[in-house]
């Protein structure tokens, strides 16, 4: 795995839809309360071994439930690790590998680490918010993700509420964070990107433009 920052670890780059010029990533946290995987486990096939000599895993989350892999069953029968997924996707994820514990409310994982749902993209989609050793990272999914360097949305037809996107990118443009760490990067462009407050708004506030304006990106 790739060591993004302190603490901060990136899995190999993984073309989720095949063909792509997109590139997924999951995302290990290495914390002293115990290691924590976002995204999809798919981009963790094969790296068991790796996992172990970072110290293992304590839980995953996933931001939303495209997201669900046969893989997060390995993970969680190698450390122990329960998966966790908003409720109003649990459903869907449980179609393809079972999940252990749902939330529906922004909350707090021990004192770094904070879960936010921000619906829209799905129903359950989930940003994660980490006070890291190096900084504040903000992990959006498909929410917002990078493509050619431009923050992007994803309204999907018949899946995602435009009303509910368009709330959930005010309240993370509300969000003090210094890096970025998107569910998908262009393939050529690095995975995370660091940014800071105005920028970030001014960012977000440009995609909820282009939703408001009929938009889908």
């Amino acid at each position: 795995m790739e060591r993004i920052s302190e603490g901060l670890h990136a899995s190999p780059p993984f073309d989720f839809f095949g063909g792509s010029s997109l590139r997924a990533r999951a995302y290990l946290l290495k914390r002293p309360q115990g290691n924590v995987v976002l995204y999809a486990a798919t981009a963790l096939d094969g790296q068991l071994d790796e996992l172990r000599e970072l110290g293992g895993v304590a839980h995953q989350y996933l931001n939303h439930a495209h997201e669900a892999s046969p893989v997060a069953a390995e993970l969680r029968s190698a450390f122990g690790a329960p998966l966790h997924v908003h409720a109003a996707d649990a459903a869907e994820v449980a179609e393809t590998v079972s999940v252990d514990e749902t939330f529906d409310e922004r909350h707090r994982v021990d004192d770094d680490l904070e879960v936010v749902p921000i619906p829209g993209h799905t129903p359950g989609a989930t940003a994660f918010l980490w006070h890291g050793p190096d900084g504040r990272a903000l992990f959006t999914g498909d929410t917002i993700y990078v493509r050619d360097d431009e923050w992007i949305a994803a309204v999907l037809d018949g899946v995602s509420d435009r009303a509910d996107y368009l709330a959930s990118l005010e309240l993370l443009a509300g969000l003090e964070f210094d890096l970025l760490v998107p569910g998908f990067a262009s393939v050529d462009r690095p995975p995370v990107y660091p940014t800071d407050r105005v920028d970030a708004r001014r960012r977000i506030e440009a995609i909820a433009a282009r939703l408001r304006a009929g938009g889908d990106r």
